[in-house]
């Protein structure tokens, strides 16, 4: 499969403060990663950084082959990179369809489509973004994020503070995103298990750095590392 992204010793924070340093990884088209760590490691600004919305200290980020490493935000969306921030950033002016429409790009995932997946958000689809639960907050985020059609979207931690019925509905869009049409994904996620059930792949933060890396399966199945690394039970 073709390289779809490659970290290449990246270093990145804000201003002066560096958060990230010597972060290295790639994902092939259809790769599913699972990135995880304890609170304050640098799990949120590896994916901003990724939407270049830190300052980089070194290295460089290539997508599909090209250097990405100076691209605007905006660029980097429409070469394909969707992005469902932890803030969810909902519009009180507009309404659950208007927050799709208003972004969309040519592509396989529409209006249509995205109620298909969703079909409360088409049940709310007059409502405005501040009307609308957490969970179904959380539904739109990532149905808006699918209108730009990405090649790769990243999560920031999807499940946090939602109803478990909740947290089973977005688990299983997410896995039929992965497993049924094949999308790649970055998943930030504080519920490692359900992290690593997700995806394929897993890496491990800690103080910025990449402390480990493993296929999720057999993170998984290795409670002793798992706990080491993350403090899960």
């Amino acid at each position: 499969m073709p390289e779809l992204l490659a970290l290449d010793n990246v270093t990145a924070g804000y201003g002066e403060s560096v958060v990230l340093e010597g972060i290295s990884l790639s994902m092939q088209e259809g790769d599913s990663l699972a990135l995880l760590g304890r609170n304050g490691v640098g799990k949120t600004s590896l994916l901003v950084t990724l939407m270049g919305l830190t300052r980089l200290h070194g290295g460089g980020i290539r997508w599909r082959g090209r250097d990405i490493t100076r691209m605007s935000t905006h660029e980097r969306a429409h070469a394909g990179l969707g992005w469902v921030p932890q803030e969810r950033y909902m519009f009180p002016s507009l309404t659950v369809e208007e927050h799709l429409t208003v972004v969309a790009r040519p592509g396989e995932w529409d209006v249509r489509k995205v109620y298909e997946l969703f079909p409360r958000l088409q049940e709310r689809r007059a409502n405005m973004g501040n009307q609308l639960s957490g969970g179904e907050q959380q539904m739109l985020a990532i149905a808006r994020a699918l209108m730009v059609n990405p090649s790769l979207l990243l999560l920031d931690e999807p499940m946090e503070g939602l109803a478990p019925i909740i947290v089973q509905e977005l688990t299983r869009v997410i896995r039929a995103l992965v497993v049924e049409r094949g999308m790649s994904v970055i998943v930030v996620e504080q519920h490692a298990r359900l992290a690593l059930s997700l995806t394929k792949k897993a890496i491990v933060l800690d103080r910025g750095r990449v402390v480990h890396e493993s296929d999720s399966d057999s993170l998984m199945q290795d409670p002793d590392t798992l706990n080491r690394l993350i403090a899960v039970a």
